[in-house]
């Protein structure tokens, strides 16, 4: 990466061109697990970065609520919603409600994240970030699901199989969220150390377990739904996990893990978007297919990941549906990007925009116009007055044939 940037950014700019590193959930959960290991993690890059020869700001973990709100800043910042115009286009603009906000919806290994501009009055400070941008005033939504992204809610939902499961004293568990045929050998003393599955860590009388793939949708979605507690709300709409969710509304970016998980199941077009119930016929059947044939189609595709697609898939729906509460009637407001023209939808552009104050809390000033629109301008208002002079004239000069007959 640092090569790249020496051979991108020309040598005679490289120390006052700025650098800066924020980690996300993954170092979030070593900082929980070992606060010392993670502080060594961040010297250790600090380091290194500060040998190369730019501009090195610092590099800290950012918060699961920072993520969320970079991402939000990232997508209206690429799709134009934060741009302010003057006079007479600002008209134009209220009128076709360009200057609304699209929501946010990340999902990466370790967390997830949704973020959204809601005309609710919120119940729930803490879930509340204020941003004054162009001269507008913005109220963001934002949440932050540490363990609940596709990795970890993946290590989650096997915990709790396992902790269910009657038939561990011969160290095979049946999966229906991987693939017919498709095997996975664990250790659990490592499966347990990971933050996300300690509490549920049980005595099992073997060090080894095996997954045994099934490849059924619904009884998948089934043991999905069980990561999604969605009692003990005491607001008055909640995601999961008592975690106040105020109703979704508008347009929503998804990017991340759920556009990769999505573009791979070919469900991601904006052409042709399809009904929620033709993309859950789609994962479905896929998730169906045995796994020698899978293998086969996808030989390019690493086996971890490959095996893996058919709970994501089914993951991401059940967070959607049952986590955030999208429906059929809503669902095509979801837009499943990987970029937005040609830069990567994602936290990091909203996290370097903050950072270097590129886009101002309060409105420009309007520039002068330029010569050729006040050429126009003087041209336009010169017919104008013009046209009134000859109406008057007209009007006070009419044919004496005329006026002789109005008598």
């Amino acid at each position: 990466c640092l090569q790249q940037a020496k051979e991108v950014i020309p040598s005679a700019q490289h120390k006052e061109t700025p650098v800066y590193l924020g980690a996300t959930a993954g170092m979030r959960l070593l900082r929980r697990q070992n606060e010392s290991a993670a502080d060594e993690v961040l010297s250790s890059v600090g380091n290194t970065l500060r040998s190369a020869p730019f501009n090195f700001q610092g590099a800290r973990i950012i918060s699961g609520e920072e993520e969320g709100a970079y991402g939000w800043i990232t997508i209206n910042y690429l799709l134009g919603n934060f741009k302010q115009v003057s006079g007479w286009k600002k008209l134009l603009y209220t009128l076709k409600s360009l200057s609304e906000t699209s929501g946010a919806l990340d999902l990466g290994g370790a967390s997830t994240q949704i973020t959204f501009v809601s005309k609710h009055v919120s119940e729930s400070p803490e879930n509340q970030l204020y941003f004054r941008l162009y001269g507008k005033d913005y109220q963001v939504y934002t949440h932050s699901f540490l363990c609940y992204g596709k990795d970890q809610a993946l290590q989650q939902k096997l915990a709790r199989d396992l902790q269910a499961s009657t038939s561990t004293p011969n160290s095979s568990l049946p999966d229906p969220c991987f693939h017919k045929g498709y095997e996975r050998t664990i250790n659990i003393n490592e499966f347990f150390k990971n933050p996300c599955t300690s509490d549920k860590k049980k005595q099992l009388p073997f060090s080894q377990l095996y997954i045994k793939g099934e490849g059924d949708y619904q009884k998948c979605r089934e043991s999905i739904q069980k990561l999604f507690n969605k009692s003990n709300c005491r607001f008055s709409s909640c995601s999961f996990n008592g975690i106040y969710l105020p109703p979704v509304q508008g347009d929503f970016g998804a990017f991340s893990a759920f556009y990769f998980v999505m573009n791979f199941l070919n469900l991601t077009s904006e052409s042709s978007p399809l009904a929620l119930n033709k993309v859950t016929s789609t994962i479905e059947s896929f998730c169906a297919r045995p796994w020698q044939e899978v293998k086969t189609a996808y030989h390019h595709i690493k086996e971890k990941y490959l095996s893996e697609y058919c709970f994501s898939g089914a993951y991401i729906l059940s967070l959607l549906e049952n986590g955030y509460a999208f429906t059929e009637n809503n669902w095509q407001k979801i837009h499943f990007l990987g970029k937005i023209g040609s830069s990567d939808a994602g936290w990091t552009l909203g996290y370097m925009l903050n950072l270097t104050n590129m886009i101002p809390a309060e409105e420009p000033a309007s520039p002068p116009l330029s010569h050729g629109s006040y050429v126009g301008l003087m041209v336009l208002c010169s017919l104008v007055l013009v046209s009134v002079l000859l109406f008057a004239w007209l009007l006070f000069h009419k044919p004496k044939c005329l006026q002789k007959g109005i008598v």
